[in-house]
C-alpha cells in the first residue's frame, strides 16, 4: 500500500537510507544520517509542501520516495529531483516503480514540467527502471563523486510532464 509519510515512519525510513548509505553507491554521502537529522528532513520537506511516500508491506515500511525543488532558485520552481529506495529484503518486487508512478501522478497533479533523476552511472538496474517509465538520458557528469575508493559518474535522466497549467 502506498500512502503518504508520517513522523512515525522516520525510523523505518532512517533503517533503509542508511543502509543504502552503507552498502550502495547510490547515495554519495559516507556517514549515516542520525534519527534528529531524517526528522528534520521531514518536516522541512513538509513545510515545503513536498510529497513523502511509503510503501508499506505487511505493517513495515519497505521503501520510500519524494521529490524537491531541482536548484534553490525562483527559475527551477518546475523542475524537481526525486528519490526513491527500497529496503534490500524487498528488492525486486516492484516496489520502486510503484513508487515512481505515484509520486509522477503527483508531479503532474503540483504543475511540474520536468522530473530529474540522478543516478550512479553503474547502477543499470536504475537507469533500465527509469527508462521503462519514459525518462530519458539527459546527461553525464564524469568524476561527480568518491566513494569506496573510486570516482563515480552521476547520469541524469529526465521526465517532460505537462507543466503548470497557465
Amino acid at each position: 500500500m502506498i500512502r503518504f509519510m508520517e513522523e512515525r515512519d522516520i525510523p523505518e525510513v532512517l533503517a533503509i537510507y542508511n543502509d543504502i548509505i552503507l552498502t550502495s553507491k547510490a547515495v554519495y554521502r559516507y556517514d549515516i544520517q542520525t534519527l534528529d537529522e531524517k526528522v528534520q528532513w521531514f518536516r522541512e520537506q513538509q513545510a515545503l509542501d513536498n510529497p513523502l511516500l511509503v510503501f508499506e508491506d505487511n505493517g513495515l515500511v519497505a521503501g520510500f520516495a519524494t521529490y524537491s525543488q531541482f536548484r534553490p532558485y525562483p527559475g527551477y520552481k518546475y523542475t524537481m529531483e526525486h528519490s526513491v529506495y527500497v529496503h534490500k529484503e524487498h528488492y525486486q518486487k516492484g516496489i520502486a516503480t510503484k513508487l515512481m508512478n505515484k509520486l509522477i501522478a503527483i508531479a503532474e497533479e503540483n504543475g511540474v514540467k520536468t522530473l530529474v533523476a540522478g543516478i550512479d552511472g553503474e547502477n543499470i538496474g536504475s537507469i533500465k527502471a527509469h527508462e521503462k517509465l519514459g525518462f530519458e538520458y539527459a546527461g553525464t557528469i564524469k568524476n561527480a563523486g568518491y566513494k569506496f575508493e573510486q570516482w563515480l559518474d552521476l547520469v541524469f535522466y529526465q521526465l517532460h510532464l505537462t507543466g503548470p497549467k497557465s
